[in-house]
């Protein structure tokens, strides 16, 4: 899985589908580009908190997409994990569910 880094993948990845979730807003934007690798991206805005919070936040969502996205995540597409605040107190397997649940309801 590789990592998003560039903001026009990120802007892209708007014009996907989304799936909100109490915990993050999933987009998923399929590529068209033949190559069946998946991106992922990660953003947390500073509205949510502080540096440490963000980042708290953030590895959470690494070690969530390394979980799920790599089982049942959408071929030759772009992922992106956009965090509310309940994501820094919500259960890991509560995250997990829902992510699953998320990614059911923009694949159909």
């Amino acid at each position: 899985m590789v990592t998003l880094t560039k903001r026009r993948d990120f802007l892209a990845a708007n014009a996907g589908k989304r799936a909100p979730m109490p915990a993050f807003v999933l987009l998923v934007r399929r590529r068209d580009d033949n190559d069946a690798a998946m991106r992922i991206g990660y953003t947390v805005t500073k509205k949510i908190g502080n540096a440490v919070v963000r980042n708290r936040i953030k590895r959470r969502f690494r070690a969530l997409a390394h979980d799920v996205l790599s089982v049942s995540g959408v071929r030759g597409a772009d992922h992106v994990l956009i965090g509310r605040a309940d994501a820094l107190t919500r259960d890991f397997a509560q995250l997990k569910a829902d992510l699953t649940k998320a990614l059911a309801k923009v694949s159909r």
